[in-house]
């Protein structure tokens, strides 16, 4: 379990910063990305748009604000922001992953397709642009696909056990062999992670 008592230092710590400077745009991000972590995911969105509003170029705070409305289910709110980010940084693979899994989420497989290789091209280690693509082909009910993405994304390193043990993205494809070998053949799970509806590879933090 997180330590609460860890993040109300770091909050106390940002509001502090923002007391002596209240114009502080990546203090608001950074105590934003605390409330994230936190899961007061309201307070996160006021500070990120607080960020926007005092840098409205500051391509994090809109990334990560559209992790928080993944978070919320709203869906064309976080695309929003993501195709804000992409503006602005159309060389960064991060909010194309992002994107691409909540057109994945909206059922629109390929427009996810396409945001999450285009994330690869950018960046073809991103294992969670790996594990995404094993995503697609479990919705579309292809089971060879999404186990030899997954495989891929493992031996990249990718290993939120939790996560591919819950999610429903892989419901389609848990009675294959393939996918009943990779969870027999899994690591020991990681106690840090708990499973959220997304996944994005860079958190809030960054």
């Amino acid at each position: 379990m997180p330590k609460t008592w860890k993040y109300d230092l770091d909050i106390t710590k940002y509001s502090r910063q923002i007391e002596q400077d209240p114009l502080n745009f990546r203090a608001y991000k950074e105590r934003g990305n605390v409330y994230f972590r936190k899961q007061e995911f309201d307070r996160a969105i006021a500070d990120y748009t607080r960020a926007i509003e005092l840098n409205p170029d500051y391509f994090l705070a809109y990334n990560n604000r559209g992790n928080v409305y993944m978070q919320k289910a709203s869906y064309s709110l976080a695309i929003a922001d993501y195709d804000r980010a992409i503006g602005l940084k159309p060389e960064n693979g991060m909010p194309y992953n992002n994107r691409g899994f909540a057109f994945l989420l909206m059922g629109d497989l390929a427009r996810a397709e396409a945001d999450i290789r285009r994330s690869l091209d950018l960046n073809p280690a991103n294992i969670y642009a790996l594990n995404s693509m094993a995503e697609i082909h479990a919705a579309r009910g292809d089971a060879a696909g999404a186990c030899r993405w997954l495989k891929l994304a493992i031996e990249k390193g990718y290993n939120n056990w939790t996560y591919i043990l819950t999610s429903p993205t892989y419901n389609a494809v848990r009675a294959a062999d393939c996918f009943i070998e990779i969870m027999r053949n899994k690591k020991p799970p990681d106690s840090t992670h708990r499973p959220l509806r997304h996944h994005s590879k860079y958190r809030p933090g960054q």
